[in-house]
């Protein structure tokens, strides 16, 4: 027999075959990760540096990782850091303006950069172009009172040392030099005003993924592509034991693990529950779907070289800002307007369509009731998103792009995000991510949305501060080997932050911005 310390423990492992096969025919890990995608891949790297001898399994119940929410397809692959979109600053009841969520987006940004940069110095990523890119990322508002939010809105960001560099502009010369797609025979009969900074990124958060994943199989990581975890449970051991389905052959098996985090988009919600962690009781979820209308033809792409934001329809869900974004997806441009909502009852965009009832249990129908009375406004928005005609979507389109012809975009279905809904406050849709932990330590899942894969790094963290208290202090000087600026609030150290944004902007290839000509 031999032990491992394993979250403050000390724990028996029974002895295994070479295979990775217990004695009594049951797959054993230390670490289970549920999901291929940008959460399980960046968890199982930071589990990589800091215990290298942990035995850690992956499984995804598609052929592929980075199939379903971390694609590129399926997500707008903007470098959340609050620059550009509006949602971040929300304006109150008292005309103020709260930047406090747009100042923790930003930091947890560069806690990412920080982590990728480390990995590029390490030559776990060869190339960072292939995954990450230099777009000036945008807010762009029509009439008056919009005009008059955005510039107090710059107004305060542009005073903070995170946000320096971000210049405001109503001059529509001016904004022909930023946005001349958008501003090409633009009727001027409205007060238009945007603001534009260069730091902003396009990244392609399926590419990362696919980069990190290699690197865990190089390191003996067995990512075991489709297996369905289909439930897990307790053992008197304090183990947890996962049913694992062979997809194509139908066999099931049972895996083992002392850890299990759920990295699994919308399901995590559905394998939460089976967890039966008191934690986990009382969270529903109501699944969005998104639409995108994509333009590849090079003539046209090559007049709009940024992400731009603009403000929410009145009663649609944050999520759902309009914003015409430059992507680079296989080293090929496009330029992507969205989202229009949809709705499906899937958890997964290759999910299951009696996911959401599955979802409803005893313990958080009244959670799912109050949300549906709460939300009437976002209900109506769905239904009028969903009757949306090619035309309709065409009028949205052109209120950024007034030249914009039919034949030069096409539609595509991006990923399904399920909100969560949490019992308290009853009913509230919940516009992030959360890490929802069992109190011992022991299991952990990721729920919600944006910002998502951009703060990636910053979730995890979250999920080893509270499923590993006990090993903290023996791995914080590796974490700041990552991640200088672990335990420093960034916004209180403004020279430390000037050298963070300059060390990984070199570093990732984003301290120049390419030179480009408009057709």
């Amino acid at each position: 027999m031999s032990t491992v310390w394993f979250a403050g423990r000390i724990k028996v492992r029974p002895h295994l075959h070479k295979d990775g096969i217990d004695m009594d025919g049951k797959t054993r890990s230390d670490v289970a990760l549920i999901g291929g995608g940008i959460m399980s891949a960046t968890l199982g790297t930071l589990f990589r540096q800091l215990a290298p001898d942990w035995t850690i399994t992956v499984f995804e119940r598609l052929d592929e990782v980075a199939v379903e929410s971390s694609n590129e397809w399926n997500n707008a692959g903007t470098g959340h850091s609050a620059l550009c979109e509006l949602n971040y600053t929300v304006e109150q009841p008292d005309g103020s303006i709260d930047i406090s969520k747009a100042i923790q987006v930003n930091e947890q940004f560069l806690v990412s950069r920080q982590f990728w940069s480390f990995l590029v110095r390490q030559g776990i990523i060869e190339h960072p172009r292939d995954f990450i890119v230099p777009v000036p990322h945008m807010s762009f508002v029509q009439g008056e009172t919009n005009v008059a939010f955005l510039k107090k809105r710059h107004q305060l960001l542009s005073q903070h040392p995170l946000f320096q560099g971000m210049e405001y502009s109503e001059d529509p010369e001016r904004l022909r030099e930023w946005i001349p797609l958008m501003m090409k025979d633009r009727k001027l009969d409205r007060p238009i005003a945007a603001t534009w900074i260069a730091s902003g990124t396009d990244v392609n958060f399926g590419a990362l993924t696919r980069m990190l994943f290699q690197y865990l199989e190089r390191e003996g990581v067995d990512v075991q592509c489709g297996k369905e975890v289909q439930d897990l449970k307790r053992t008197r051991d304090g183990m947890w034991q996962l049913r694992v389905r062979d997809v194509k052959t139908g066999a099931t098996y049972e895996h083992v693990s002392k850890f299990v985090f759920v990295g699994a988009g919308g399901w995590s919600l559905l394998l939460l529950q089976k967890s039966g962690i008191d934690e986990g009781k009382g969270i529903g979820g109501f699944p969005v779907s998104g639409l995108f209308m994509v333009c590849e033809n090079p003539e046209i792409v090559r007049q709009h070289r940024a992400k731009v934001y603009g403000k929410a329809p009145v009663g649609a869900p944050p999520m759902s800002v309009p914003h015409l974004d430059s992507r680079v997806i296989g080293g090929r441009e496009y330029v992507l307007f969205g989202p229009f909502a949809g709705f499906s009852p899937r958890f997964l965009k290759t999910g299951s369509m009696l996911d959401l009832l599955k979802s409803v249990k005893l313990h958080n129908l009244s959670t799912l009731l109050a949300a549906g009375a709460k939300n009437a406004s976002l209900t109506l928005y769905l239904i009028r998103q969903l009757m949306l005609t090619k035309k309709q979507r065409m009028d949205e389109l052109r209120e950024f792009v007034p030249t914009a012809r039919d034949e030069d975009w096409r539609l595509v279905v991006a990923g399904q995000r399920v909100q969560v809904i949490k019992r308290r406050p009853r009913g509230e849709l919940q516009f992030g991510t959360e890490v929802v932990s069992a109190r011992d330590g022991s299991i952990a899942a990721l729920l919600g949305a944006s910002p998502g894969a951009s703060v990636v790094v910053s979730i995890m963290l979250e999920v080893i501060r509270k499923c590993f208290p006990d090993r903290l202090p023996e791995w914080e000087n590796k974490i700041r080997e990552m991640i200088p600026s672990y335990g420093v609030t960034l916004r209180h150290r403004p020279d430390l932050m000037r050298s963070i944004q300059a060390e990984t902007a070199e570093v990732l290839g984003l301290h120049r911005m390419e030179a480009r000509t408009d057709a």
